[in-house]
């Protein structure tokens, strides 16, 4: 049975994170983990049998760390366009390391089956958050849009995320986000 020290896991699943920032998936292994975390040899095989594990756990950790983010932020007034270009600008900037780790995570998870699992798990979790969220400030965006807000959301996040440091302005995080609100047009497509 693994040990069940809750500030161990997290720290070492918080050097997990940075490590796949820095390194990538590649670089992510137990005993770069556990002297990122400064412990000592043996600890991250201890709570996290495999690799896999480690990869899960990290995911697991930055779905963590982004809910309590969007938790904070629905206490504060705010639109939703002005939230999400608050959130994707955090995120792009300040935060830019949790989100690059998320990246290599999803796309380790695209050879990798049971994290692929884990992480479809986490956008499950992901979607009935935000539907929360959308109750908890009176939005009235249908239940059935939240999957695409989500995923236009994580496609923006990547480009931000991915730019050269110091590009990304909230002047093109307000645009993007205008786009993603509103669409390309400002209003619904009309089908024939």
């Amino acid at each position: 049975m693994p040990p069940t020290n809750p500030a161990r896991r997290q720290a070492l699943a918080d050097a997990a994170i940075d490590l796949l920032a820095s390194s990538g998936a590649h670089g992510l292994t137990h005993r770069a983990v556990e002297k990122a975390a400064d412990l000592p040899p043996g600890t991250a095989s201890n709570y996290f049998r495999s690799r896999e594990a480690l990869l899960v756990a990290a995911a697991e950790r930055i779905l963590e760390l982004h809910h309590a983010d969007t938790d904070r932020a629905v206490e504060r007034p705010a639109t939703l366009a002005d939230m999400l270009t608050e959130s994707l600008l955090t995120a792009a900037t300040t935060l830019r390391r949790r989100y690059l780790a998320i990246f290599e995570l999803q796309l380790e998870g695209a050879r990798r089956p049971a994290l692929a699992a884990a992480l479809a798990g986490l956008q499950d979790t992901s979607i009935k958050v935000t539907a929360g969220h959308h109750d908890q400030l009176g939005l009235t965006i249908p239940r059935e849009r939240i999957p695409a807000m989500i995923t236009l959301y994580g496609g923006a996040l990547f480009t931000l995320v991915s730019a050269p440091p110091g590009s990304v302005t909230r002047d093109v995080v307000r645009d993007v986000v205008q786009v993603i609100v509103h669409g390309c047009t400002g209003h619904a497509e009309q089908r024939p």
